[in-house]
């Protein structure tokens, strides 16, 4: 594909409950990311990851908003910003940023640097909404607040290291959702997202649901994010992530999704930057999810079986 990949690791968990996230990156890397990217047939140049304070050494409700809890606020916002910066020095320098992480709540900066100076248009492969904000989050974890930080809901409409104005809701498209709280379930109805749930999947197939994806997320934008929350993929195929639910995707509809976006990406050259988040080792099985994420970039910048 002619791609150069600067791979960005983000080890931050301070926007999930559960300890482990922030080894995600290594995991990553060990499951063998640099050769089998360039097995796909692209250059890797591998950053290594920003360098994050352990949350052990941190208040979590230290710099609290006024209304509702976010979680390690001021730790988020400072990660953020720096995932930002990253992201757009790496597209700037003409590669293409590949963020790993480290919890959901990285997206925020990986999306606000790569809209920078882009209209974006977003794919979020993941089992959740994560469109709470602090007022209406039941755990004040910031990993379930990353859509609706870059679209500027609630007090993240004044944040600038949050809002990202080039990233508008009818450009983003869910693939995948199956667990949403119930007052994230009335925002997606009421916004200009368009959402495919799990049932979308079952009816239709994975390459028609990307397929219209991918339509929307390319309309009016320069380019597309995807985010990949390994917690989309069925538990029996992902165990090491935070926050399973029953019913995702099998390990074949998960390739052949990111082939979609890959087929596309050659003919059209929509992709702009990647998230791959929420691998957590502690919970893992002799490293499975990690390396499934590395399967799934592969086919996501070109690997086939032919």
């Amino acid at each position: 594909m002619g791609r150069t990949i600067h791979v960005i690791g983000a080890p931050m968990d301070y926007g999930a409950d559960r300890r482990g996230v922030d080894m995600g990156t290594s995991a990553i890397r060990y499951a063998g990311l640099a050769d089998e990217l360039e097995k796909a047939g692209v250059e890797c140049f591998d950053q290594g990851d920003l360098l994050i304070p352990r949350a052990e050494e941190r208040d979590p409700d230290a710099n609290q908003p006024t209304e509702g809890n976010a979680k390690f606020l001021r730790e988020v916002e400072n990660v953020n910003s720096r995932v930002a910066e990253t992201v757009a020095e790496t597209l700037d320098d003409g590669a293409f940023p590949l963020l790993l992480g480290g919890d959901h709540s990285i997206a925020i900066g990986s999306m606000n640097g790569a809209a920078r100076d882009a209209d974006l248009g977003v794919i979020w492969f993941d089992a959740h909404a994560d469109l709470n904000i602090p007022d209406t989050s039941p755990s004040g974890n910031v990993h379930g607040m990353p859509l609706a930080a870059v679209l500027g809901r609630g007090m993240f409409e004044d944040l600038e290291w949050a809002h990202a104005p080039r990233v508008r809701e009818e450009s983003i498209a869910y693939v995948g959702l199956r667990s949403i709280d119930e007052h994230e379930r009335e925002l997606v109805r009421k916004s200009e997202m368009t959402a495919f749930t799990m049932s979308d999947i079952d009816e239709r197939g994975i390459t028609a649901v990307v397929e219209d994806a991918l339509d929307i997320a390319t309309t009016g934008t320069d380019g597309v994010h995807v985010s990949l929350d390994l917690d989309w993929l069925d538990p029996k195929e992902a165990p090491g992530v935070g926050t399973p639910v029953r019913g995702g995707v099998t390990y074949r509809e998960a390739h052949s999704a990111l082939e979609t976006v890959s087929n596309r990406d050659t003919d059209d050259g929509i992709l702009r930057s990647m998230d791959l988040v929420e691998v957590n080792p502690i919970l893992d099985e002799q490293n499975e999810t990690a390396n499934l994420a590395v399967e799934l970039a592969s086919s996501a910048f070109g690997k086939r079986i032919l």
